[in-house]
């Protein structure tokens, strides 16, 4: 076998014995186009493959005028959620031929809108995003007709499609676990408010409310962070009406109030029942496994980028497709029945 700094289509050609023309084509992707057989393809990709051939990306990216780069912007990579879909993204596009140029925006939308222009003088091919701030920030991409999905996020009168899980169900699936352990006094804490992941989430926690009836209601916070957690929590905490029962609308929320609840020397689920968004892979881990919601990352992110691959190739003329999948309630230890 040829050493695999060495080994070029030439190679796989003398190996085969097949022609360059046709093994150019196969390695090159257009081989359906030339009418090239399957087991022709299959001899070649497995020759490629025994002999560590490696294609030239900046030559073919010179030959096809394709960057074969995805621009990914995310909100904050300290988030669990957020670092997991960026790490599948990269995981499935690289498996595809493509290289992942990621964004972290600190979550500042000042700073999204800046990373956005600067994808616009790249020769980036598409755009996969978790929006920050307003839909006025990804005008720019509906006017500049770069092929972008959204993931997670999204802005309902955009052209932008996207993929996202149910946010309102979400909540609602929630509300309904702890109003049948027999909760009515349910704090929520929220997120960053502008965003619409956070905005469905609250009206599951309200529409909850209305449907069973329930007077109680105590809504705040305003970031998907750990402080925002710990604040509200110790503030919530020192109330005189107390509740049984706390929803965090993220797993970084989550740990802020878990800390807060253990610095007021109470228990869950035996002071109180604490129910999350997001299933990071922690909480099966916590001296008490939390109740939460799990979002299907992985097909979150496989259609995304199917979604994004169809406007960028042959697919681009068709209308986009919005996506929302299904929440699943993952139920643990954190929920007290109470009489």
């Amino acid at each position: 076998m040829a050493m695999q700094g060495n080994v070029t289509i030439k190679t796989v050609a003398q190996e085969t014995g097949l022609s360059l023309t046709t093994v150019s084509r196969v390695l090159n992707g257009t081989a359906e186009k030339y009418r090239i057989s399957e087991a022709t393809q299959a001899a070649v990709l497995a020759e490629a493959k025994k002999q560590g051939y490696i294609p030239n990306m900046a030559a073919k990216t010179l030959r096809l005028n394709k960057s074969r780069t995805i621009g990914l912007i995310v909100p904050t990579l300290n988030n669990p959620f957020f670092s997991l879909v960026a790490s599948t993204v990269s995981k499935l596009l690289y498996a595809q031929g493509y290289v992942v140029l990621m964004s972290d925006c600190a979550n500042d939308p000042e700073e999204e809108r800046k990373l956005i222009k600067t994808f616009l003088t790249q020769n980036i091919e598409g755009i996969l995003a978790i929006p920050v701030g307003g839909r006025k920030n990804y005008e720019l991409l509906e006017k500049g007709g770069v092929p972008t999905v959204f993931i997670d996020r999204f802005f309902e009168e955009s052209k932008i499609p996207y993929v996202a899980t149910d946010h309102f169900d979400s909540a609602f699936k929630l509300m309904e676990h702890l109003v049948e352990h027999g909760h009515t006094l349910i704090a929520c804490i929220q997120g960053d408010v502008q965003t619409i992941s956070n905005q469905y989430r609250v009206k599951g926690y309200l529409e909850a409310l209305k449907k069973h009836n329930i007077g109680y209601s105590y809504l705040k916070g305003g970031s998907f962070t750990t402080d925002e957690g710990y604040l509200e929590t110790k503030i919530l905490l020192k109330q005189s009406q107390k509740p049984t029962a706390i929803m965090a609308l993220s797993d970084t929320i989550l740990l802020g109030a878990l800390k807060a609840i253990r610095e007021e020397g109470m228990s869950i689920p035996e002071d109180i029942s604490v129910v999350s968004i997001d299933n990071s892979s922690y909480l099966d881990f916590l001296s008490v496994p939390i109740t939460s919601v799990s979002h299907p990352i992985t097909e979150i992110t496989q259609l995304a980028i199917k979604m994004l691959l169809d406007q960028m190739g042959a697919n681009q003329a068709s209308a986009p497709t919005n996506i929302v999948l299904e929440a699943k309630l993952i139920a643990r230890k954190s929920v007290q029945y109470i009489p």
